[in-house]
């Protein structure tokens, strides 16, 4: 039994010493290999991806530059119609102030004239039923021609009717004349302060409109000569001699 182990000891050991010997010297070489291999992933000696060149950087900016100025000028052109719509809108509140101030002057002066004929005493007339009568279906014809001239609302020809807010039938022509005159007078005085405050506001409009348009126009040249850089001296030149007549404010008549 002993000898068999020791034979078996003997003949098998180097056989294994010699595939751990084998298998020692591929794994040396395999590491070798590895060791000096070029590596793949990042190569060192390659150049990088070349970038855009200054030309096409250049190309790319005056795209820009051009689609730039094209939006803006359709801008100035948009803000420079919207500016004369507002200046259009303008003129016709001017019209509507001028109008107003006149109606409003034509009552003033027939109020002072029905005044002083009220400063007269007035006529003495029997205090009867049919006079009266009489001075209620005044009152009424005279509301009702006042109406149809546009001096009295409707609200106002109601009150007359109604007898409220001071009509009262009772008084003298002379006295009814008067009251109308003066009341006409203040619709018409109330009419003008809002054709006033409109105006105003149509003028603010205005200058806003036209200051946007003046901006917008001037962004677009600027935006323009940028693209034809030789070109700006002269055009400059020509734009500031045409400026004041395209930026003239526009002033409203004042009137009364």
């Amino acid at each position: 039994m002993e000898t068999v182990v020791f034979y078996q000891f003997v003949t098998e050991v180097p056989q294994a010493a010699a595939i751990w010997s084998t298998l020692f010297l591929l794994t040396l070489g395999l590491l070798a290999v590895l060791a000096a291999r070029p590596e793949r992933d990042r190569p060192t000696d390659d150049p990088l991806p070349a970038g855009p060149t200054p030309r096409e950087l250049a190309a790319a900016e005056a795209v820009d530059m051009r689609r730039y100025a094209e939006e803006v000028a359709v801008a100035a052109a948009g803000a420079a119609t919207t500016a004369k719509r507002w200046r259009a809108a303008w003129l016709t509140a001017q019209e509507q102030l001028e109008q107003a101030w006149i109606g409003y002057d034509e009552a003033d002066a027939a109020a002072r004239r029905f005044a002083g004929a009220g400063a007269l005493p007035t006529p003495q007339t029997p205090h009867t039923p049919a006079e009266y009568a009489a001075r209620e279906r005044y009152l009424h014809r005279a509301a009702m021609a006042a109406y149809w001239r546009g001096d009295l609302t409707m609200a106002q020809l109601g009150d007359v009717f109604g007898h409220r807010r001071g009509w009262d039938p009772r008084r003298h022509p002379v006295e009814q004349e008067v009251l109308i005159s003066r009341v006409v007078r203040d619709a018409r005085l109330a009419d003008y302060q809002v054709a006033a405050d409109r105006e105003r506001a149509a003028w603010r409009d205005a200058e806003l409109a036209a200051e946007s348009a003046r901006a917008l126009a001037e962004e677009a040249y600027a935006a323009a000569a940028r693209l034809r850089p030789t070109l700006v001296p002269a055009r400059r030149t020509v734009a500031g001699a045409l400026r004041p007549a395209v930026v003239a404010r526009w002033r409203p008549a004042r009137v009364g």
